[in-house]
């Protein structure tokens, strides 16, 4: 039951670094010149997930802006806010299942522990 636990607990901590990077990049979004940071899931031996952070090089929609110095051709972020919102529900709902992983296994744990006494 230990390898449960230790399995939950990368899971959330790596869907806890998800959520971060897609409240960081909504909150970005309108922000010129923003790059987005993507959080890619790697396997770590015996088990469990390690989250790995890179940023989005992509460049953003370049439009025409009125500034100080005239009308510039300026980026804009390269955040798509539909994508961010869909991946933070999907990384929520995947919070939500390490999490009653955890409390499941917690429940196994205390049964056992109760047979045994």
């Amino acid at each position: 039951m230990i390898s449960a636990y230790q399995s939950a607990l990368t899971g959330l901590s790596a869907f806890s670094t998800k959520i971060q990077s897609n409240g960081n990049n909504i909150a970005n979004a309108n922000t010129n010149g923003f790059k987005k940071t993507k959080v890619n899931n790697e396997s770590v031996l015996p088990q469990g997930v390690k989250a790995q952070v890179t940023k989005d090089s992509t460049p953003g929609t370049s439009v025409f802006q009125e500034t100080s110095k005239g009308t510039e051709l300026v980026e804009l972020s390269n955040v798509d806010l539909a994508t961010e919102l869909v991946d933070m529900n999907v990384n929520s709902s995947m919070y939500k299942a390490n999490l009653k992983t955890i409390e499941t296994v917690n429940d196994m744990t205390g049964t056992l522990l109760n047979l045994k006494s």
